[in-house]
């Protein structure tokens, strides 16, 4: 398998280690990880990844119940 070229996200704490990175195309559609821990591939398609970011912008999940600023 040819390795993926992945991206860092620019959302990051000020430590700055603290990223989610992505690369697509991957052989199973888009990969994310975590920039500390870049073994872990999570693998998901277009749908699934937008409906994602559509909920981390609604503050979807905060672990306090407010919502995202």
């Amino acid at each position: 398998m040819p390795s993926l070229k992945w991206i860092k996200s620019s959302f990051s704490e000020a430590a700055g280690n603290a990223c989610v990175e992505i690369a697509t195309p991957s052989p199973n559609g888009i990969a994310l990880r975590e920039s500390e821990s870049p073994v872990r591939v999570l693998n998901t398609d277009r749908a699934v990844l937008g409906a994602l970011i559509r909920g981390v912008k609604a503050g979807v999940g905060e672990r306090d119940g407010s919502p995202a600023v």
